[in-house]
């Protein structure tokens, strides 16, 4: 099985850390946040598929052809134009169900492998309160229904938190735009997936984004104790 991770952004809100070293690169507690995540992929993960774009070649170097006991492709996102164009770009690489996670936040193998236990799946987070990001909308079966971008304040929610599991089916739906963006979202995609392929939910038991320099800090406490 084949995992892919969206690792092509410049993280701008990890400047200045990031203006000469690739987001997923950015180290916390010993380790770059790729390879966090690489070691909590079960053993049935044998090829790993790595999108790359801002300062790449420094992902390519550090990894190379195989790590950890497995191949590694690349692929390049030359425009950035959003999480479903570079899922795309990799469509000609994968044979069967795959998993997809983006390469700047740090999930759990337990969480990894009870996603891997549906055909398709997407990663939750429960939130309570405010917070910004895609709310997960449940249909009658507590199947995915949509996924509401924008800030939510609500007493109980579901996150998503950017890890699926998927089939081959999903590129033979269209792009889906995101609204005021040149950029076409993988979530908004899996919408349109959702109504004719189910899409099971799984809630996570820990889940790190690591998308600021606070949000780092934090990181590195977490992970050292």
């Amino acid at each position: 099985m084949q995992a892919v991770f969206l690792a092509a952004g410049r993280g701008t809100r990890l400047r200045p850390l990031t203006y000469h070293v690739p987001k997923p690169m950015v180290r916390v507690a010993g380790k770059n946040l790729l390879e966090h995540n690489i070691e909590r992929l079960p053993a049935e993960i044998d090829e790993i598929i790595l999108v790359i774009g801002y300062l790449g070649e420094q992902i390519i170097n550090h990894f190379g052809k195989e790590f950890a006991g497995r191949k590694i492709t690349y692929v390049k996102q030359n425009n950035l134009l959003g999480s479903g164009h570079a899922l795309h770009a990799c469509r000609e690489h994968l044979r069967d169900r795959f998993l997809v996670l983006m390469g700047d936040d740090i999930y759990s193998a337990d969480d990894i492998k009870r996603c891997l236990g549906h055909e398709q799946c997407i990663l939750t987070q429960p939130m309570t309160g405010k917070f910004s990001g895609g709310r997960i909308i449940l249909n009658s079966a507590g199947n995915l229904e949509n996924i509401i971008e924008g800030i939510h304040n609500q007493s109980k929610s579901l996150a998503n938190v950017g890890m699926y599991v998927l089939k081959p089916e999903f590129f033979e739906y269209d792009l889906v735009k995101i609204p005021d963006k040149d950029e076409y979202g993988l979530p908004q995609t899996l919408v349109d997936v959702a109504k004719d392929h189910p899409v099971k939910i799984e809630k996570a038991s820990f889940w790190l984004q690591v998308g600021d320099l606070d949000a780092l800090k934090r990181a590195e406490k977490i992970l050292k104790n």
